[in-house]
């Protein structure tokens, strides 16, 4: 990981530059759009996305979702939408299902925008390349850091998001160069790949694709780490879900190639609307379940294609139509998301969080307050420290980046 400090003043301002990138200035046909990358333009839309995401995982990280849970009634509406900031146990879809996925697709159109201005730099592939397998094993050395201490013993694990996108990156990487068709046709292949992986090897007692404990995934597992996640979770989800990555990169290259706002939105639409129908078309008829816990190909398909409908709503409100204001709380965020990512898996998760519940219930007890309000107001000062660190760091013009 390494430390850079950059002018961050352009961020939630509207700049020709940006205006650029979101189609709504047509320059002449000499200026090309790799010149416009090179000059910095930003995607607002993708910066409010991007922080979006981290800010809903900041939450959780509070104990927020879950307080909520708890002290809702069983049963009750907003026992029910608490419920869609957890994950399904199993076969089905909830909004928190598709945090994951989002948070991998715009790790792929990032990187267009990325990759996109350093070959306009002229930046050779090489060092593009040597780039990202450093950040890959950047990213893989976080997720496995992330979970290596488990009570009082080091532990193995590679189901961290980091360790998945580390994969999912470098793959969406390597094939960024090629057609979009032939792009679009390997993340195809990786989810037949996965459908036989499930289906076709028969391993004795992890021959049920779709069984929670006894599938190929969880076979992998024992073979990787020598255990099972007692959750259903398993680490070759970074197959299927590097589609997710790819598509994220080919939205990126729309938003960065296509000529006219229509084009842009009309290819993200489509994908996403494909995606979306082939997802619940397999989900519906029994072929197979959608299941996040070992990122099924509905899975993948469904969440893929809302996350590429997300983005395209996105551009077209923010950066067509102009609709900026606001933006600034969740864009810091999205400034530092891997930072303080691993800030509150790693510090808020193992010590901040009950340290400041012990002060707060200590504090706010004794006047009267229930046990549940002191928890909320917890967790809402953990979320004011976690969000104005980002933002200590964006003054300072401190960005943490792999």
């Amino acid at each position: 990981m390494i430390m850079e400090k950059s002018d961050a003043s352009k961020l939630g301002t509207s700049t020709k530059k940006d205006r650029v990138l979101s189609g709504t200035i047509n320059f002449p046909d000499a200026i090309p759009t790799s010149e416009v990358i090179k000059k910095g333009a930003r995607l607002m839309s993708l910066d409010f996305y991007r922080g979006l995401v981290m800010v809903l995982l900041m939450l959780e990280s509070t104990g927020m979702y879950e307080h909520w849970l708890e002290m809702s009634g069983q049963g009750s509406f907003l026992n029910s939408l608490a419920e869609q900031f957890t994950h399904k146990p199993w076969h089905g879809l909830n909004f928190w299902d598709f945090i994951q996925p989002a948070f991998m697709f715009i790790a792929g159109a990032a990187m267009a925008f990325s990759l996109t201005k350093q070959t306009a730099m002229g930046r050779p592939w090489k060092e593009q390349a040597i780039h990202a397998i450093k950040r890959s094993w950047w990213l893989f050395f976080w997720g496995v850091f992330d979970y290596a201490v488990r009570g009082d013993h080091l532990s193995f694990e590679l189901w961290d998001v980091l360790t998945q996108l580390s994969f999912t990156l470098l793959v969406a990487f390597l094939i960024f160069q090629w057609k979009i068709s032939h792009q679009l046709l390997l993340s195809i292949g990786l989810l037949v790949l996965t459908e036989c992986l499930y289906r076709f090897i028969h391993i004795p007692g992890f021959d049920q694709p779709f069984v929670d404990q006894q599938n190929f995934g969880n076979y992998m597992d024992m073979v990787l780490m020598n255990k099972i996640n007692s959750g259903g979770w398993v680490a070759i989800n970074c197959i299927p879900t590097a589609a997710h990555t790819i598509w994220g990169a080919v939205a990126g290259k729309w938003l960065i190639d296509q000529a006219t706002v229509k084009g842009k939105l009309r290819n993200i639409v489509t994908l996403g609307i494909v995606a979306l129908i082939a997802g619940y078309t397999l989900d519906i008829t029994g072929v197979t379940p959608i299941i996040k816990r070992i990122a099924t190909t509905s899975f993948t398909l469904v969440t893929g294609g809302w996350c590429l409908l997300a983005l395209a709503f996105l551009y077209y409100w923010i950066d067509v139509l102009q609709h900026k204001k606001y933006l600034r709380f969740f864009t810091i965020v999205g400034m530092n998301s891997i930072f303080i990512y691993l800030f509150f898996e790693i510090l808020v998760s193992r010590w901040l969080r009950e340290y400041v519940e012990v002060i707060v219930n200590g504090v706010l007890s004794p006047i009267g307050l229930a046990h549940f309000v002191t928890l909320f107001i917890s967790a809402l000062a953990i979320f004011a420290i976690e969000w104005y660190l980002c933002f200590w760091l964006y003054r300072k013009k401190i960005f943490f980046k792999v």
